[in-house]
């Protein structure tokens, strides 16, 4: 072990940095997660107060809600990644921290398993926060369709309308 006294805290930093990054994309992600609750609790206050479903506007409401539905699901999943990812990093540096301990005290039959410890709950750490992110992305993806889909369908009924008032 190095004799520098930095060293030890050299151990912690990068998963100590990581948890902190996982616990601002929790809050983000929560927020976003509650802002698709209500988009989702909003569509299904409009679909219930409407007498007539099969028109287009309730149809467009309705696959509308089906989207926030998936967005929230793929929320919460992301939600759940973040963590596990949190709370990995956390393990990591904290067993870190125990290995530059015992090393420091000659333990080394504890340091190869908290070693091993460390670098498994880091990867597991990574993977779950790549994992959060890739399903971030969807649903962005599914947002940003929803969207698309909403502006194309305002053009066409302005277009249209635009045409009608020019006949």
């Amino acid at each position: 072990m190095d004799p520098n006294p930095f060293a030890v805290l050299s151990l912690i930093v990068a998963p100590a940095i990581l948890t902190n990054a996982s616990s601002v994309l929790i809050m983000s992600t929560s927020n976003r997660l509650a802002r698709g609750a209500d988009r989702a609790r909003e569509l299904s206050k409009q679909l219930e107060g409407t007498d007539d479903l099969s028109t287009v506007e309730a149809q467009r409401r309705l696959k509308e809600l089906s989207a926030a539905e998936e967005r929230t699901l793929l929320l919460l999943r992301s939600l759940r990644s973040f963590y596990v990812a949190l709370g990995a990093f956390a393990f990591a540096a904290f067993v870190s921290l125990l290995g530059a301990v015992t090393a420091q005290v000659k333990l080394a039959v504890i340091v190869l398993p908290l070693e091993l410890a460390g670098v498994a709950a880091g990867f597991v750490a990574v993977a779950a926060l790549v994992n959060g992110s890739v399903l971030l992305l969807r649903e962005t993806r599914i947002a940003v369709r929803v969207v698309s889909e909403r502006a194309d369908t305002v053009r066409e009924r302005f277009s249209s309308s635009q045409n009608f008032k020019n006949l």
